[in-house]
């Protein structure tokens, strides 16, 4: 109970401290949210103070840790849905295809090709741990993408460009780890596969169709018939102000529910759900929902990031020697900086190789592939994964941290010698 309520005190004031003081840690101390949550979480664990140690929890379970995640990233990509401009997606289909098709599978097959030549592990295992940091996550890219700095150096193109990608290829990655999943769970003996015969026509038929498919179309139609009645309620003056702040958060998590009920990607059905209702209501509607969205997010999420600094395996990392520092910079370097600049001129929303290099350098990892991890552990036992992980997000969450401000802000004052302001000029 006494550590219960040091997770709750914890929380609540980091909430607060950061609600007063976000914009002054982001520019003077370049210091995002999940960095300052981490660092937290990190302070009270079992390397700092102490004073929260997981292991004396008894209930706590990797089973909580990936519902937490998943609860987490489907509320944070509400929010990144009603942030997005109408008609952004279709405006930017060229540019998301190539970020789909080419660089999200590039950065799959190249996180993998590391972890097994760094790390040393065999290819199945390696390939299932690529494909859980191949995703860019979205709580992450919302503290680059978002706030004053942010506003006012980078173009509007660029912000959104990052925030769909990471919104739609968190559902996408989902194919990717299981296809690990299901060669393992047939390779290894003591594993119970989930089905007889071709793993590949499974994995197309179930994982590919069913469950990613099935998500895409029962997303689209939840998310237009969500619209519908939030639309008819109004003209009807059924609904009070009150129920309508919150009616983004109900439908997340509602969506979030039926689509795994449904037997489909959910994470991939909350987004485009969130997409498709938010280019059906009017903007004053999206306005209120995105400001009560917005703070939901940041209380639902930061907790994630204190308890991902509370169960970091140091003892293992350590265990890894060289190899731990070589996997998490060759991961950061390599997995997805060279690609952008190769492609950047089939990327039509990026216009030169600094862009290329901008959006190249911020693919973070955090939340998502922290739910991928778990849920890699609960299906094939696999500690490698958890280890792995979660020492290139935190890697990430460092490095690209640290990073945002300074390199945003240099973005910003060389647009301006070229264009003769910034994109957004300070208010």
């Amino acid at each position: 109970m006494t550590q219960l309520n040091l997770v709750l005190t914890t929380t609540g004031g980091i909430v607060l401290l950061l609600g007063l003081m976000s914009d002054y840690f982001r520019r003077r101390w370049w210091a995002s949210d999940p960095l300052a949550a981490l660092l937290l979480g990190v302070l009270l664990g079992p390397l700092g103070l102490g004073w929260i140690t997981p292991r004396d929890w008894g209930v706590f379970s990797n089973d909580i840790l990936e519902q937490v995640t998943r609860l987490t990233i489907a509320i944070g990509l509400m929010g990144i849905a009603l942030r997005i401009p109408k008609g952004a997606v279709r405006r930017q289909w060229r540019s998301l295809l190539v970020l789909l098709g080419l660089v999200m599978p590039f950065m799959w097959f190249t996180s993998s090709l590391l972890i097994h030549l760094i790390v040393g592990l065999p290819w199945w295992q390696a390939l299932m741990i690529g494909a859980a940091v191949t995703p860019t996550d979205p709580i992450v890219s919302t503290s680059i993408v978002s706030g004053k700095v942010a506003e006012t150096n980078l173009p509007d193109r660029l912000r959104c460009l990052l925030s769909v990608e990471s919104g739609i290829n968190d559902g996408l990655a989902y194919p990717f780890m299981l296809s690990g999943v299901l060669i393992l769970e047939k390779t290894l003996p003591r594993l119970t596969a989930p089905t007889e015969g071709n793993v590949l026509g499974y994995w197309l038929m179930h994982i590919v169709l069913i469950e990613v498919g099935g998500a895409i179309m029962f997303g689209a139609v939840a998310g237009a018939i969500a619209g519908k009645l939030l639309q008819w309620a109004e003209r009807k003056k059924f609904i009070e102000k009150t129920s309508f702040l919150v009616y983004s958060l109900a439908l997340s998590v509602t969506l979030l529910g039926i689509a795994k009920l449904l037997g489909t990607d959910s994470i991939l059905a909350v987004f485009v759900a969130g997409v498709v209702y938010g280019n059906i209501i009017s903007g004053q509607e999206r306005s209120q929902e995105e400001n009560v969205q917005e703070a939901i997010d940041r209380f639902f999420t930061l907790p994630v990031f204190i308890l991902l600094g509370i169960l970091l395996p140091w003892s293992d990392w350590v265990e890894l020697g060289w190899r731990a520092v070589a996997i998490a910079i060759a991961t950061l370097l390599l997995r997805r900086l060279p690609i952008l600049l190769l492609l950047k001129s089939q990327i039509p929303t990026i216009k030169n190789w600094q862009e290329a290099a901008f959006v190249g350098w911020f693919g973070p990892m955090g939340v998502a592939a922290i739910f991928y991890a778990t849920l890699g552990l609960r299906r094939t036992n696999i500690e490698a994964i958890w280890i792995i992980v979660s020492l290139i997000v935190t890697a990430s969450i460092v490095a690209h941290s640290l990073s945002a401000t300074p390199l945003t802000q240099l973005y910003g004052d060389r647009f301006a010698q070229h264009h003769g302001s910034h994109p957004k000029p300070p208010s």
